[in-house]
């Protein structure tokens, strides 16, 4: 059974973080004070805390590009994963990675596409066409 997960991290400016998962991402805002803001993150609880954000490295290599490490994530259905791409790129988003197909014709087979917040957390949100094969090998 899938449940959702909690993450809170760091966040240098609490109003670009506003703007970026609620209006950017659309993400809907929970619960708030003058240091930290909760998220609906696709059904997950995100909590951005004011303070400085953890130090990523683009360490991690996955199929032919190194990704940010460490990094935050979601799996969304293929569709979803689409609508949202269409979002980042009306919204000009500067990818690390651009939304694009990884593992083609592989068991895994996955839509992906890398980005920063505005306070450089590195997220990573993949998409399959059957949400089944996430574990696939």
């Amino acid at each position: 059974m899938l449940t959702p997960f909690h993450l809170a991290f760091n966040v240098d400016d609490l109003d670009a973080a506003r703007r970026f998962y609620g209006g950017t991402l659309g993400c809907l805002e929970g619960r708030s004070t003058e240091t930290w803001i909760d998220y609906n993150f696709f059904g997950h609880q995100i909590s951005a805390h004011l303070g400085e954000p953890f130090k990523t490295e683009t360490t991690g290599k996955v199929g032919d590009h190194l990704v940010p490490m460490p990094h935050l994530g979601v799996v969304l259905a293929l569709e979803d994963w689409k609508v949202l791409a269409r979002r980042l790129v009306a919204h000009e988003v500067n990818f690390v990675i651009r939304p694009s197909i990884r593992f083609e014709g592989q068991p895994g087979e996955q839509a992906t596409m890398f980005f920063n917040d505005p306070s450089g957390n590195p997220i990573e949100v993949k998409g399959f066409e059957d949400i089944t094969n996430v574990f696939a090998s």
